[in-house]
């Protein structure tokens, strides 16, 4: 399936930064609110159904060069657009 990049930002900063917009995201989630992105020209709202899949991945990738390692962590909620997802899976997740 072909994916349409709606809004993207990325940039460097301070850990404490990206906490407090981890915790909008999360308040607004949360709250059954719409979730607004905004940066620059770009924007855009989206309504987080009630049960989204969630997906965490932890990467490292390698340049083929042998550069030093990069290491991600990526948090991603899908669902499938105008649907009113069902709560699925029985596998747990913990963060610490």
């Amino acid at each position: 399936m072909p994916e349409e990049i709606l809004f993207k930002f990325e940039q460097q900063m301070s850990t404490d930064e990206i906490a407090d917009y981890l915790r909008s995201v999360a308040d607004r989630i949360e709250s059954g609110e719409p979730l607004s992105l905004e940066s620059g020209t770009e924007s855009v709202t989206m309504d987080v159904p009630a049960n989204p899949t969630f997906e965490i991945k932890a990467e490292r990738e390698t340049s083929s060069s042998g550069g030093t390692p990069e290491l991600s962590v990526e948090f991603e909620l899908e669902w499938d657009e105008g649907a009113d997802n069902e709560a699925g899976g029985d596998s747990s997740l913990t963060i610490s």
